[in-house]
């Protein structure tokens, strides 16, 4: 199996890296539009091989779509990196222009492929790449829910000193600050949160999730790309092993939960096909109205993206 990675930043690189160690891939792609600079960082990731014990070919080239040809799975990383101060939204404009060239490339040279979106703002440029690729809902969508999911259960782990093997999370909604945390659907080792757990610590930690792509920004000087990278390789060794694994995934919903026309967050079943179908939870009052402001907001955002008049 075939994947290519567009962006070889940090991002990209840390996707290629993770999805070579895994060892269940015949070739990986890395592509910039930097000259020699994919080049330069598959190459030692491929220097890596002998020592990981891994099969998989990596190769890197300078905005050579050719080379991506017959892909069956694409990572868009491409864009704009957020820097301090800067909301997601203001990152619409350039890294709308970007995702919808790269993904006309894309499609020309591998019109099967399943696409999986990185780029930021997140459920913005998976509209931008469904709209430009103009294939089934199925097969476009982008990652949010599982680095979100991540943050979430690395807090709770921290906070309770437990494994954060045993902790199981939900969240959906837009990829920012109105993602929806649900701690009702969380629990630790079957254990449900709320046994574990006073509900000022859980706020606390939910309002960590939601502002923590912000808080690695403060720290870094540019956003994160090691949890990021790792969550867009879970997704696709998800595909690429037809496990059917359920993820929360930024899906276009179609009437799901009585939603249309928008990228949200939701869980889905991820196999061979990309998205097998999206699973409809119970959400009580609360949710439910958390749900529809993250809606509201991600369609205003997506708003601008249809006055751009780009499609």
């Amino acid at each position: 199996m075939k994947v290519s990675v567009i962006g070889a930043g940090n991002v990209g690189a840390t996707v290629a890296d993770v999805l070579a160690q895994g060892d269940f891939l015949k070739e990986v792609i890395l592509l910039d539009i930097k000259e020699n600079f994919a080049e330069g960082k598959a190459l030692d990731m491929w220097q890596t091989a002998p020592v990981r014990m891994s099969d998989t070919i990596l190769k890197g080239v300078t905005n050579d779509y050719s080379a991506t040809a017959d892909s069956d799975i694409v990572v868009i990383t491409s864009g704009l990196p957020r820097k301090p101060g800067m909301s997601r939204d203001d990152l619409i404009g350039t890294n709308a222009k970007i995702v919808k060239s790269v993904t006309e490339n894309v499609v020309k040279y591998s019109p099967n492929a399943i696409i999986i979106v990185v780029s930021n703002p997140l459920d913005v440029m998976s509209y931008t790449a469904y709209l430009t690729a103009k294939i089934d809902k199925s097969k476009v969508f982008g990652m949010a829910g599982i680095l979100d999911t991540a943050r979430y259960r690395a807090f709770i782990a921290t906070e309770l000193n437990v494994s954060p093997k045993d902790i199981q999370a939900l969240l959906m909604g837009g990829h920012g600050d109105t993602m929806v945390p649900l701690p009702r659907y969380t629990t630790v080792a079957g254990i449900p949160l709320t046994q574990l757990m006073s509900k000022e610590k859980i706020d606390a930690i939910v309002t960590r999730t939601k502002n923590g792509g912000g808080e690695i920004v403060k720290l870094l000087g540019t956003s994160a790309w090691y949890a990021p990278g790792a969550a867009a390789a879970q997704m696709v060794e998800a595909i690429a092993k037809n496990q059917n694994r359920i993820f929360p995934v930024c899906a276009y919903l179609d009437g799901e939960y009585g939603l249309n026309n928008v990228f949200l967050g939701v869980p889905v079943v991820l196999g061979k096909n990309g998205i097998e179908r999206i699973i409809e939870i119970e959400l009580n009052e609360v949710e439910r109205a958390d749900l529809d402001a993250s809606n509201k907001a991600v369609k205003e955002v997506m708003s601008v993206l249809d006055n751009m008049n780009l499609f």
